[in-house]
């Protein structure tokens, strides 16, 4: 296994995230000052991240730091070849209703794919299987419990978020794809990366 060096420590601690400062990676790396400084100079001049400046109530403004748009696509897109030309043509020529049924049946083959893996577990139990298929897929997915029966699943990353911003059709289909596998309507979506979020999250709660 290919071990992670601090540059893709820094990558992935952006895209999980969001924004972070200096202190803010000294924190979660524990290296010094200078070393991550040095690291995040070097990735800026390559283009990987930028900074922007954090104004403060009192004292000087604070730099955080983002990845950039060449940083993002290091991080896994699955489906790209799916272009959305090609799907605004098939809209064009068939319709709407064309799409609902391409999106539809993708649901319906993961709702089976997933299905088998949640038979006969627990609510915890679903949630780690649910959480394993989709980091198979790319979407740096994670979890917890809040209450009883109740958890918070987000999604750092979105394979499909080129797509799903021209056709928001593919976050519904997710949720409702949810919904089949673990058993339960009562799953929310919170926040979603097509509407400028940094994570798309979601409330589950098991009756």
């Amino acid at each position: 296994m290919k071990r992670k060096t601090t540059k893709d420590k820094i990558l992935y601690l952006l895209k999980k995230e969001g924004k972070l400062t200096v202190g803010d990676f000294i924190q979660h790396l524990q290296i010094t000052d200078m070393a991550v400084r040095k690291h995040l100079s070097t990735m800026e001049k390559e283009g990987l991240i930028s900074s922007v400046e954090m104004k403060q109530p009192i004292g000087r403004a604070i730099k955080q730091y983002i990845l950039s748009v060449k940083g993002e696509r290091l991080f896994p897109k699955s489906y790209e070849t799916l272009s959305i030309e090609f799907l605004n043509d098939i809209q064009t020529i068939y319709g709407d209703k064309a799409i609902q049924q391409l999106f539809e049946k993708r649901k319906q083959r993961l709702s089976k794919e997933y299905a088998v893996h949640m038979q006969h577990k627990s609510p915890e139990e679903k949630m780690f299987e649910l959480k394993r298929l989709q980091n198979e897929k790319g979407y740096m997915a994670e979890y917890k419990q809040t209450g009883t029966k109740t958890y918070e699943l987000v999604e750092h990353n979105c394979p499909l978020l080129a797509i799903a911003q021209s056709f928001k059709i593919a976050c519904h289909c997710e949720t409702s794809m949810f919904q089949s596998v673990l058993q339960t309507e009562q799953i929310k979506r919170i926040s979603c990366k097509t509407e400028g979020n940094d994570h798309c999250r979601f409330s589950i709660i098991f009756s």
